[in-house]
C-alpha cells in the first residue's frame, strides 16, 4: 500500500504491552462451543506433554466430572489439595490459591474459569484468582465455554431457552496469550451424550431434548469460532503494530466509514453499516474534525448506535490521517461519499479515491442528487467582518497613498499581505481570500503606476501582483486553515476542561440529591436549562417541566439507551436532549439538557462525558450506600451472634447451679452448715445474673441515647471505698489519693470503677494486688486501675473496649459478657472523658505476672 510515512517505526503502545506483559504469566484458554467437547481432557493431555518435556506442571482444580478418560489423564500429574470451607453446613472443596502462589510451578492447572467462589475466599470469581497467579508469573491453562461470556448472555438464552448465571467479563478474554478452540461436530457431540459419557442417562435424555439440540449447538459452535478468530486476529494486529508492518493483511474484515460534512454522512455510516453486518466485520467511524459541519456529530452518534466504534482527528492532511487510522486497525473495507465532479468541493474523498489502492473502496451517492426539490438556501453571511476587513484595507490604503513620497509601492505589497493574514487568521477562509482580492486590486489601482488604472506599465510590477495574489492567496487560505484548528483544538482543550472539572465536582457530592444538584448545575453551564430524571423501581419519573413528547422522548432514551431529541436521529424536533445514564448494571436515568442553541460538536461530546460520569458517580453512591449497609448488617450480626453466645453461656451456668442447689436443698438429711453453703452459692449465682442482666440493660440504654451525664464536684475517697464495697472480691484494693476530688457524674464514675474492678479480679491471681491511683494536672484528672494479672496481649489491646469482645474466646478465658469494659468506655466518653488500657505494668518486677493498668482521664473544669 502506498503509505503517508516515509519511516515505519513499531506502534509504541505494543511495545510497551509486550514490555508490561514480560513478568506476568501467559494465560492459555482452552474454549469449547459446550459441555462435553473434550476441553480438560486435552488441557491435561497437552499438559502431560509439557511435563514430559521437563515443565514443572501443577494440577491447581481440575473437575473430572466422573469421567473416567478424565480421571486417566489427571493420574499421574502432581494435583495441589483442595481448601475446605464450610458453608451453611456443608464443606465445600475450593482452589487455594495462597498455596498455588506458594508453590509457584511454571505451569498451573484451573478448570472451569467461570466458576464462582465460595463465600470467604479472596475473590468472588475463579478467574479472579488467576488474575492473581499471572501477575505473581506463573502461567496458567484454563476452559470455558463460550455461553459463560457476558455479551453472549442473551444471545444464548434465547438460543437455547437457558439463562446461564455464572458469567464472566469478556475482557478476560483479552489476558488470553493464546486461545486453543476445542471443536466437535454437534452431531458427534450428541452421540458422546447419548453414550453416556458427558451426563448420567438420565440427565442425557433431558439434555438431547433440550440444551444439547442440534440448532443450539450449531449456533453456540459459531460464536465459539468467531471469538476464537477475533482473538487471532487481534493478536495478528498487535503483531504488525509491534513489527511496523503497513497494512492492511486480508487476515480479516474490517469497515471503515469515512464521515465528512454534508448530506451524505449519515447515509454513508448506514451503507457501512449493512457492509460490516453482511461481512460480520467490525465496524470503524473515522472524521477529521476541521470545521464544524452539517450532519457530522448525528452521523457519529448513529455510528456508536450501530455497535461501530469512532476516531476523530484535527491533523490538517485528513487524507493521510485516515490513512493511518486504516492501516492501523487493518481495515480492508473504506466506505465514503462520492467525490463530486469539482472535487476541490470534496478534497477528502477525492484524495482517498485517488490514494487507497490497497482498500476495497464503496461510495455512497450524494442523496441531494436523486432529489428535484431545491437547494435549500445558504444561510446569510454577517456583513460586518466584511465591513471592517474593507475598513482597515481603505486605511492602510489612505495612508499609504497620503505617505507615498515615504513609502515605495514596493512597501505597500507587504502591508496588504499582512492585512490578508491578519483578517483570515480573525474571520476565517472566506474573509482572507475576500481580502487578498481586495488588496490586489487596491494595490494595482492606488499604488503602480500608472496610478488610478488597473493597467500595469512596468513588467516587473506584473511579476509582482501576480506574486502578490497567489501568496495573498495561499496566507489567507492558511491562516484560515490554522483559525479553523485552533478554534477545534480550544474546543477540544475547553471539553477536557469542563470533564476534568465534572470529576471533581461529582466526586465531592456526598448523597444523590447532591450529586443530582451537581449534574444539573454542571448541565445548565453548557445548555440553558438541564434536568435530571433518575429511575425508580425500572420506570422514569413523569416532570411537570416536560410536555409530553419530551417525555415520551426521555422514556426512550431510559428504555434503549441511547440519545433522543434535538440534535439525534431520534425525536429531534423535541427541544430537548435526552442523554442516558447507563452502566453496567442497566439504566438508572437520564440526563436531559434544553440548548438555547444548536449544540456545537464539543459540547455534544461534554455532555456526553457528563452523562457518563454522573452514571458512574451515581452508581459509586449507591454500591457504598449498600456496602455500608451489608457492614452495618453484617456487625449487627456479629452482636447478635455475640449476645446469644453470651446468654447461653453466662445466663446458664448460674441458672444450672441455682437449679442444682435449690434440688439439694429440698434433701431432708442435710446438715446446716451444708444448707448454708447452698443457700450462700444460690446467692453468688443471682449476683452474677443480676450483673449480667445491669450490664446488658446499661449497654442497652447507651445504644438508645438514654444516659445524660451530670457534671458535679465529687470527693473520691467516699465514692471509691463505695465502689469497692459493691465488689466483695475486691478486699484486697489499695487506694492512693493524689487528687481528691472530681468533677464528673457520680452514679457513672461509681459504674465504672466498680466495673474496671470486676475486670482485674477476674484476670488477677488469687490474693493480687489491686491499686487504684489518681492524680491532676492542669486541665486533666486522671484515675487508674492496675492489677498484677496475666496481662492482655498486644493484639488484643486495641480491642478490649469492644462490645462482646471476650465472646470470641469462648471458655479459655474468665467468664463474663465482654460488655463490661465497653460500657466503661461509654460511661466515660458520655462524661468527655477518655479511656485506655497499658500491659505490661512498667513498675512490675520481670519475674512477676505482666499486670495491666486502666487508666481514666477527665477534663477539669
Amino acid at each position: 500500500m502506498p503509505t503517508q510515512n516515509t519511516e515505519h517505526r513499531p506502534d509504541p503502545d505494543a511495545l510497551l504491552a509486550t514490555a508490561a506483559n514480560e513478568h506476568r504469566g501467559r494465560l492459555k484458554i482452552f474454549l469449547g462451543a459446550a459441555p462435553g467437547v473434550g476441553k480438560t481432557w486435552e488441557m491435561l493431555a497437552a499438559a502431560r506433554r509439557k511435563r514430559a518435556e521437563g515443565t514443572d506442571v501443577l494440577a491447581g482444580l481440575i473437575e473430572t466430572h466422573g469421567r473416567a478418560e478424565t480421571a486417566e489423564q489427571l493420574a499421574d500429574l502432581p494435583i495441589l489439595p483442595r481448601r475446605n470451607i464450610p458453608y451453611r453446613g456443608h464443606i465445600l472443596e475450593e482452589f487455594d490459591l495462597e498455596a498455588a502462589i506458594a508453590r509457584h510451578p511454571a505451569l498451573l492447572l484451573v478448570d472451569e474459569l467461570a466458576h464462582t467462589n465460595a463465600p470467604g475466599l479472596r475473590h468472588a470469581k475463579r478467574w479472579q484468582d488467576i488474575a492473581d497467579i499471572l501477575d505473581a508469573g506463573i502461567d496458567v491453562w484454563t476452559t470455558l465455554n463460550i455461553q459463560h461470556l457476558e455479551s453472549l448472555n442473551d444471545q444464548v438464552a434465547r438460543i437455547t431457552g437457558v439463562r446461564v448465571t455464572e458469567t464472566l467479563p469478556d475482557t478476560v478474554l483479552g489476558l488470553a496469550a493464546e486461545i486453543e478452540l476445542i471443536d466437535l461436530p454437534p452431531a458427534e457431540l450428541r452421540t458422546r451424550l447419548e453414550q453416556g459419557r458427558i451426563y448420567r442417562p438420565d440427565l442425557a435424555r433431558r439434555a438431547l431434548d433440550g440444551f444439547f439440540r442440534p440448532g443450539n449447538l450449531a449456533s453456540l459452535r459459531e460464536m465459539a469460532l468467531r471469538r476464537a478468530a477475533q482473538h487471532v486476529d487481534r493478536d495478528i494486529a498487535s503483531y504488525m503494530r509491534a513489527r511496523a508492518i503497513a497494512g492492511p493483511w486480508p487476515a480479516a474484515e474490517r469497515v471503515m466509514a469515512v464521515i465528512e460534512t454534508g448530506p451524505a454522512a449519515e447515509q454513508v455510516v448506514r451503507h457501512a453499516a449493512r457492509l460490516a453486518e453482511a461481512l460480520r466485520a467490525p465496524l470503524l467511524a473515522f472524521h477529521a474534525e476541521t470545521e464544524s459541519g452539517v450532519g457530522v456529530q448525528s452521523a457519529l452518534d448513529l455510528a456508536i448506535q450501530l455497535g461501530g466504534t469512532v476516531e476523530i482527528t484535527t491533523n490538517a492532511d485528513a487524507a493521510t490521517a485516515a490513512l493511518d487510522v486504516a492501516s492501523r486497525h487493518n481495515v480492508a473495507h473504506i466506505v465514503l461519499a462520492r467525490p463530486p465532479t469539482r472535487a476541490w468541493r470534496r478534497p477528502l474523498a477525492a484524495k482517498l479515491a485517488r490514494r487507497a489502492r490497497a482498500y476495497s473502496i464503496y461510495t455512497v451517492p450524494d442523496p441531494a442528487a436523486r432529489t428535484t426539490q431545491p437547494k435549500p438556501a445558504r444561510p446569510r453571511q454577517p456583513l460586518l467582518p466584511y465591513a471592517i476587513s474593507l475598513a482597515i484595507m481603505a486605511l492602510a490604503t489612505a495612508l499609504g497613498f497620503l505617505l507615498r513620497t515615504y513609502v515605495p509601492h514596493d512597501a505597500m505589497g507587504f502591508v496588504f499581505t499582512g492585512i490578508v493574514v491578519g483578517v483570515a487568521s480573525r474571520y476565517g477562509r472566506r474573509l482572507g481570500l475576500f481580502a487578498a482580492l481586495a488588496s490586489f486590486l487596491l494595490w494595482n489601482f492606488f499604488f503602480l503606476p500608472p496610478v488610478f488604472t488597473l493597467s500595469v506599465g512596468d513588467p516587473r510590477d506584473v511579476v509582482a501582483l501576480i506574486v502578490f495574489l497567489a501568496v495573498g492567496l495561499l496566507t489567507g487560505t492558511l491562516a484560515g486553515r490554522v483559525r479553523i484548528e485552533a478554534e477545534a483544538a480550544r474546543s477540544r482543550i475547553d471539553a477536557l476542561r469542563r470533564v476534568a472539572l465534572f470529576g471533581r465536582t461529582l466526586a465531592r457530592a456526598t448523597d444523590e440529591p447532591a450529586l443530582r444538584t451537581a449534574i444539573e448545575t454542571e448541565a445548565a453551564a453548557l445548555a440553558s436549562h438541564a434536568i435530571v430524571l433518575m429511575a425508580a423501581n425500572s420506570t422514569l419519573p413523569l416532570s411537570p417541566e416536560l410536555d409530553e413528547p419530551a417525555q415520551a422522548a426521555a422514556e426512550f432514551a431510559f428504555a434503549n439507551r441511547v440519545a433522543t431529541g434535538a440534535g439525534t436521529i431520534t425525536l429531534p424536533l423535541v427541544p430537548w436532549r435526552f442523554l442516558p445514564l447507563a452502566t453496567e448494571a442497566g439504566t438508572i436515568g437520564v440526563l436531559g439538557v434544553q440548548p438555547a442553541s444548536p449544540l456545537t460538536e464539543p459540547l455534544a461530546q461534554a455532555l456526553g462525558a457528563l452523562a457518563d460520569q454522573a452514571a458512574m458517580a451515581t452508581e459509586r453512591l449507591r454500591l457504598a450506600a449498600r456496602a455500608a449497609e451489608a457492614n452495618a448488617q453484617a456487625a449487627t450480626q456479629k452482636l447478635r451472634t455475640a449476645l446469644l453466645s453470651s446468654l447461653s453461656h453466662d445466663l446458664r451456668t448460674p441458672l444450672t447451679g441455682i437449679r442444682g442447689a435449690a434440688e439439694t436443698l429440698a434433701v431432708p438429711t442435710l446438715t446446716e452448715a451444708t444448707r448454708t453453703d447452698l443457700l450462700a452459692s444460690i446467692v453468688q449465682d443471682v449476683e452474677r445474673m443480676t450483673r449480667f442482666l445491669t450490664n446488658i440493660t446499661g449497654m442497652a440504654r447507651i445504644e438508645t441515647g438514654e444516659i445524660v451525664a451530670r457534671r458535679e464536684t465529687i470527693d473520691l475517697a467516699p465514692l471509691i471505698e463505695a465502689a469497692i464495697a459493691r465488689v466483695p472480691e475486691a478486699f484486697h484494693t489499695a487506694v492512693n489519693l493524689t487528687a481528691p476530688t472530681i468533677t464528673a457524674d457520680p452514679a457513672l464514675l461509681e459504674q465504672t470503677i466498680v466495673n474496671l474492678l470486676e475486670n482485674a479480679i477476674k484476670y488477677a491471681p488469687t490474693g493480687a494486688a489491686i491499686t487504684i491511683r489518681t492524680s491532676r494536672d492542669a486541665t486533666t484528672t486522671t484515675i487508674s486501675v492496675a492489677d498484677e494479672g496475666i496481662g492482655i496481649d498486644p493484639a488484643d489491646l486495641p480491642h478490649i473496649f469492644d462490645s462482646f469482645y471476650r465472646a470470641a474466646h469462648g471458655d479459655r478465658i474468665a467468664p463474663g459478657t465482654g460488655l463490661g469494659l465497653a460500657i466503661a468506655r461509654a460511661f466515660v466518653e458520655t462524661m468527655h472523658g477518655t479511656i485506655t488500657a497499658t500491659s505490661p505494668r512498667p513498675d512490675l518486677p520481670r519475674d512477676s505476672l505482666p499486670g495491666t493498668i486502666i487508666t481514666i482521664r477527665l477534663p477539669c473544669p
